[in-house]
């Protein structure tokens, strides 16, 4: 089956593409301390990486976690460095607010305090950290991305996979309830989407995180801050201050818990590194091919 290219692209089935939206223009304060975690965990692997990008670009940093977006400036000291995505000013506000005296964590690609830069082939590193599994037109997204990276750059990302929120899952099956949440995109279908996109060389890893608490109302305040239920099928309109009662103690009642009674709640998170490749065009009768592309080839060595 042929795939289908971005501007085909149907939305991922049972995400609601309108609630998606609506999310990533929430206003936020601070990142998510789970995307926090999830970035540090995702720096880590950037020590694996010899390539040092001249610029990288970090997509949706508020979202995605201010203290990782640090701990990749200072993996990368020399290097310059622009937001894009969402909230990119008010991240960049943070950013300033938070910045140690005598250290900058923002190098600009421009002069001056400019929070977005979406120059094509700009970056070496494109950095995005927990956003594609509420992405409604993934496809679309990883164009962008490999749009914005120079050849050889590379992209590393993270996001949730299907096996998470499973305890949670089963709570509402239980109870007869939509889920939780829509379904979550499988890590060999990532790496299938960044090779049609035109991606190489990917490299798909996951694991498993497992969170602990003391009850129902501290999860369900965590989830919360970390994202929407964005299933089409879900409840329509507003829930009661009932709902929430029944909701909890279907929590308490339904979800595992440890040794020590706390209540068990599981994450698959998947990390996604791939690159850009040098431009190639398809040999056919007639063929189409850009500016850019024709200088990029022109400036490889003739094999």
């Amino acid at each position: 089956m042929q795939a289908e290219s971005p501007g085909q692209e149907r939305p991922v089935p049972g995400l609601d593409p309108i609630a998606a939206r609506r999310w990533r223009e929430h206003r936020r304060e601070a990142s998510p301390w789970l995307h926090e975690e999830v970035g540090a965990r995702m720096a880590e692997r950037l020590h694996w990486i010899k390539q040092a990008p001249a610029r990288w670009l970090d997509w949706s940093p508020l979202s995605g976690g201010l203290r990782a977006h640090r701990l990749v400036s200072e993996r990368y000291p020399d290097a310059k460095v622009a937001l894009a995505g969402d909230a990119t000013q008010a991240a960049a506000d943070s950013l300033r607010r938070q910045s140690p005296r005598g250290w900058n964590p923002l190098k600009w690609l421009a002069s001056g305090p400019v929070p977005h830069d979406d120059s094509p082939g700009a970056a070496g590193l494109l950095w995005a950290n927990m956003a594609l599994h509420q992405e409604p037109l993934p496809r679309a997204l990883l164009s962008r991305w490999l749009e914005l990276l120079e050849v050889d750059g590379f992209l590393m990302f993270s996001c949730l996979g299907p096996d998470s929120l499973r305890e949670l899952r089963a709570v509402y099956a239980r109870q007869g309830w939509p889920a939780p949440t829509h379904a979550y995109t499988d890590m060999h279908d990532w790496g299938d989407m960044l090779v049609e996109v035109g991606f190489a060389e990917p490299v798909m890893a996951m694991e498993r995180i497992t969170l602990s608490y003391p009850d129902a109302g501290r999860l369900l305040r965590d989830l919360r801050d970390w994202g929407r239920n964005l299933n089409q099928a879900r409840f329509a309109g507003l829930r009661g201050r009932r709902w929430k009662q029944q909701l909890e103690q279907a929590i308490e009642a339904g979800l595992p818990r440890d040794a020590q009674g706390q209540l068990l709640l599981s994450f698959e998170v998947i990390y996604g590194h791939a690159v850009k490749p040098k431009p190639r065009v398809r040999l056919e009768s007639t063929s189409t091919v850009s500016v850019d592309q024709m200088r990029s080839m022109l400036r490889q060595p003739r094999t």
